[in-house]
């Protein structure tokens, strides 16, 4: 058995897929090429090898991390092969940096099991106070997010009482050490004031800001019973406590800045509610007026308003009197005319009867006209038809050729010699084999 190349390759193509069930690898990205069709194709190599790969454009759409030369990364991929150039390759399905696999793996497990038990269900999420007395802020004293949340606050409230409790917010034994931040501030927010909690930190990778996805830190923030606003890394940074806490904020500062949105729209609020009660004050004002006015107006002796209204009720029927004697006449004269067009228009059938007649005999000559009209097109289009069935042509003498693939031969050099043909006839068919063939005249 002789295999084409494209055969060997498609074989070996589905022996790949089929041997090599979707894995991960590890590797460095080299080549990277952004297709104008929006695929990317790369390199993966090591050390010792390399393997072309592809990213098509739907999961590449998908990506969280931008794909450049040099980087270290995990791939998982289908073993194939490409079959118009029988390159071995991998097909990409999905794309992380190397070392940050297994953490985003730990986060997604965790987070699966803490949602399971309703831990982030949003009817268990408590709203921040509007105007809280003080504020406890869980951070690390060197951080430089911590300067920029005490920045807002002076900014937006000076006078609100901050409470820091200083926490290391990376490395070992950090995430213990803010879930115990979280749990203090339940001892002391009775007696500090405290109706709020900002947990802040500023950005970096996923292994820096690992002590904001362990399980404890997240159990504590539901178990504080003060509400708690996460502020943690930049806008696309998430961890366990942003879905844990009872707010999220994009940046360490938009959490100051939540945490004090009472204050800061204090003034606003207070300017408008000012001037609504200014003009409700005035409008209050202007109705009392009014009705002040009108019952002055109202005023009158008793023996004068008494005449008044008798005066008023012997205006009232001698009007009464007059419309009922004007409708009464208008009644009248409508019927007497509505009499005389009813006359008038008493229907004379006779007179109409010529006219009918006529219309009926002009309608029938329409109509014999038109039927004859149809019945000579039908005629003519039955004859048309006639002319055109294959049948009366073969009744002329004809017949219709067919080659052993059943088409109709036109051509004589399309029935090679010892081929078989079936001639059909006006009444039946016959079977003949082809021993000659004679090339028609060329008449151009």
């Amino acid at each position: 058995m002789t295999l084409s190349v494209s055969d060997l390759n498609r074989l070996a193509r589905e022996a790949l897929e089929a041997g090599f069930p979707p894995l991960w690898v590890r590797g460095e990205l080299s080549n990277v090429t952004h297709a104008p069709s929006g695929h990317i194709y790369f390199t993966l190599k090591d050390a010792g090898a390399q393997v072309r790969c592809t990213l098509w454009r739907s999961r590449a759409q998908r990506l969280s991390i931008s794909l450049r030369a040099g980087m270290q990364v995990e791939l998982r991929a289908q073993v194939t092969l490409y079959e118009p150039r029988g390159d071995y390759q991998l097909s990409v399905e999905s794309v992380r940096e190397a070392g940050v696999g297994h953490l985003f793996d730990a986060f997604i497990r965790l987070k699966a099991k803490l949602d399971a038990e309703g831990l982030f269900a949003a009817e268990h999420k408590r709203t921040p106070p509007h105007y809280p007395r003080g504020v406890a802020i869980i951070s690390s004293p060197q951080a430089a997010a911590l300067k920029d949340v005490c920045a807002s606050f002076a900014r937006r409230a000076p006078h609100l009482k901050l409470v820091l409790l200083p926490t290391p917010v990376q490395g070992d034994g950090a995430g213990a050490r803010i879930a115990s931040a979280l749990d203090r501030v339940a001892r002391i927010a009775p007696a500090k004031g405290l109706d709020v909690v900002v947990l802040v930190r500023g950005g970096g990778s996923i292994e820096d800001l690992w002590a904001f996805n362990e399980e404890n830190v997240a159990r504590a923030i539901r178990r504080c019973p003060v509400p708690v606003i996460c502020g943690v890394g930049h806008e696309t940074d998430f961890t366990i406590a942003d879905f844990a806490a009872d707010l999220r904020a994009t940046t360490p500062t938009a959490a100051a800045e939540l945490a004090s949105a009472g204050f800061h729209a204090a003034p606003d609020l207070l300017e408008r509610r000012h001037i609504a009660m200014q003009r409700a004050m005035q409008r209050r004002l202007d109705t009392a007026q009014q009705q002040t006015d009108r019952i002055a107006l109202r005023l009158t002796h008793p023996r004068k308003r008494l005449a008044d209204s008798r005066a008023a009720m012997d205006a009232l029927a001698r009007r009464m009197q007059m419309a009922i004697t004007a409708q009464t006449q208008s009644l009248a004269n409508q019927s007497a005319h509505l009499g005389a067009r009813l006359k008038a228009l008493r229907p004379a059938p006779a007179r109409y009867r010529p006219a009918i007649d006529a219309l009926h005999s002009t309608l029938q000559r329409t109509l014999a006209r038109q039927l004859a009209h149809r019945n000579a097109q039908l005629d003519a289009l039955t004859a048309h038809l006639e002319h055109l069935n294959p049948e009366a042509v073969l009744s002329r003498g004809y017949s219709i050729t067919r080659g052993e693939d059943g088409r109709i031969l036109r051509d004589a050099a399309a029935a090679p010699v010892n081929s078989d043909v079936t001639v059909q006839l006006h009444r039946g068919h016959l079977s003949a084999r082809v021993t000659q063939q004679r090339a028609a005249e060329n008449t151009d």
